[in-house]
């Protein structure tokens, strides 16, 4: 069985103006202050004021956004880790 080629994700942030990013699944929710987006390496929360998504193709995995950014934020599947600490308690 070969291997799998690695998914990658990768950011580049232009004058916290203009994100470009890869290795994107899914968009969960978005308005004009927070996106929420399923990545390759996890969960992932843009903050901002007036987030626009100007470009998004899931079948590459690519979305570019502007608007003027606040924050990035990776965020842990709490759900994995929480059912696996019942099982084992």
């Amino acid at each position: 069985m070969p291997d799998e080629p690695k998914k990658h994700h990768g950011l580049e942030l232009v004058d916290r103006k203009l994100l470009s990013m890869t290795g994107v699944a899914k968009v969960e929710t978005f308005d004009d202050r927070e996106i929420v987006l399923q990545t390759n390496l996890g969960m992932l929360t843009v903050r901002g004021e007036n987030l626009h998504i100007r470009h998004l193709d899931l079948e590459q995995g690519d979305l570019v956004l502007d608007g003027d950014l606040a924050a990035l934020q990776y965020v842990a599947d709490t759900r994995r880790k929480g059912a696996w600490r019942r099982l084992l308690k």
